[in-house]
């Protein structure tokens, strides 16, 4: 497994460096064998130390994590529970409702834009109906089922998930409501 450690602004020293590998090797061995890259950075938020973790493993999963605390050792060990607690939830999914994939997650790349926010003056309407593209890059896009992309999704900090579903090969998203459950939107289903 490959590791990322580093420091915003902080001096990450190597018996740091070498108690967050020997901490998440255990963590991933105990419930996923094949991981292949986890990415640690430690920064400073007022007087608290927080630790962010994210682990890519194999199958396509990504789980993020992050921990805060006084000092930077316990930082990480909650940092470190929350990676253990989100595998936990994934091993115990694939056991009880999927079966081992047969084959690895494919990838696609599809184009990512941020558009910059305009205010609105009475001299510039026709200024104000092309947003300004503020970062242009490169995404990937995995191509899954819908259940892997709720699951992706519940383990993960974030809104939304757009996915190629696996079971047609279109363009889906899943993504969170305001009253707590998931959404799914499946274009092809539309007509």
């Amino acid at each position: 497994m490959r590791y990322q450690i580093s420091g915003r602004q902080l001096d990450i020293g190597d018996a740091l460096q070498t108690h967050v590998k020997s901490e998440l090797n255990e963590t991933v061995e105990k419930y996923a064998q094949r991981p292949t890259e986890a990415v640690v950075t430690f920064s400073r938020k007022a007087h608290e130390m927080v630790c962010e973790a994210t682990l890519h493993l194999s199958t396509g999963l990504t789980a993020t994590a992050s921990g805060k605390a006084t000092e930077i050792y316990p930082a990480f060990e909650a940092c470190r529970e929350r990676l253990d607690k989100q595998l936990r939830r994934h091993k115990r999914r694939l056991r009880d409702h999927y079966g081992r994939r047969s084959r690895p997650v494919e990838f696609g790349t599809g184009q990512s834009y941020i558009l910059a926010a305009t205010e609105e003056t009475e001299d510039s309407e026709d200024d104000s109906l092309q947003p300004v593209v503020i970062a242009e890059m490169e995404t990937r896009v995995p191509e899954i089922s819908v259940g892997e992309a709720v699951m992706q999704l519940e383990l993960s900090a974030q809104k939304l998930l757009v996915f190629r579903n696996e079971g047609h090969g279109g363009v889906n998203v899943v993504y969170r409501r305001e009253d707590g459950n998931i959404g799914w939107i499946d274009p092809r289903n539309s007509k």
